[in-house]
């Protein structure tokens, strides 16, 4: 047994401490890109503030801390309903690397490369007809709530399928692709629009909607000007614009898998 600042840690609590670090490290990588990590890191900071009011025994905002969190579980339950619904279905997945190592809460996906050319000779093509594009590729966030705002394709992705979807008569060309795993997830998909007060105001509102998605979520946005056949894209919360086709293939080709 320890004494450390005259407190006495057992060998149990060094376990209990390594377990309580690896579960919220391991949420932080479910909610990390998300909206929900701002909320993570609120309730974290709430959380410790609480405790160190414990142990300096300041009873009326330890009891005001303690009703908050005891109330606001129910509350987290309905603002992370998917975040919670990931996690468990994680917890409860084991699965084999790419190398066979049994893995445990980690995410088992079995990714299909990109079709790289695929995808910049549709854009180039949509570019010549002046189609405008926003063309989503998804990375480590689901997005389930963008897909569901959509039309669930799930279909293999192809230059002719992808073409057809942003043709100006079809139904589904207004919103967004979501592509992953060479599959188109869904078309028609509404994105957050970026309230960004400094945004250039000479871009409409598919760039806008590009920078907004990506200041939440790790995914990647491609863009492709129905005005004037330019490229653009957003990652990061950063947009990119009058960038070459070039510029395009490069970036993919520095995904591992996208």
């Amino acid at each position: 047994m320890l004494n450390i600042l005259f407190i006495n840690i057992g060998f149990s609590d060094i376990i209990d401490i390594l377990l309580v670090a690896y579960l919220i490290y391991s949420i932080y990588k479910l909610v990390k890109g998300t909206a929900a990590i701002n909320i993570f890191f609120g309730l974290v900071t709430i959380f410790l503030i609480w405790k160190l009011v414990g142990m300096l025994q300041m009873k009326m905002l330890d009891e005001i801390l303690g009703q908050f969190i005891s109330v606001g579980v129910l509350a987290l339950i309905i603002v992370f309903q998917q975040e919670i619904r990931s996690f468990l279905l994680m917890l409860g997945k084991v699965g084999r690397d790419r190398n066979g190592k049994l893995i445990f809460m980690k995410k088992v996906v079995h990714q299909q490369k990109m079709d790289i050319n695929t995808i910049t000779l549709s854009m180039e093509e949509m570019s010549k007809q002046l189609t405008g594009a926003l063309i989503v590729l998804r990375r480590s966030n689901e997005l389930q709530e963008v897909i569901d705002t959509g039309e669930e394709i799930d279909a293999k992705f192809s230059a002719p399928l992808l073409e057809s979807i942003f043709y100006k008569n079809n139904p589904l060309h207004d919103g967004a692709v979501i592509i992953y795993s060479n599959k188109i997830v869904a078309a028609r998909c509404v994105l957050p629009v970026s309230k960004k007060t400094d945004f250039p105001s000479d871009f409409g509102l598919r760039h806008r909607a590009a920078a907004g998605l990506t200041q939440n979520t790790d995914a990647l946005v491609l863009i492709v000007s129905e005005q004037t056949g330019n490229f653009a894209y957003s990652d990061k919360g950063q947009l990119y614009t009058n960038i070459s086709i070039k510029t395009i293939k490069e970036l993919l080709l520095n995904e591992a898998y996208i």
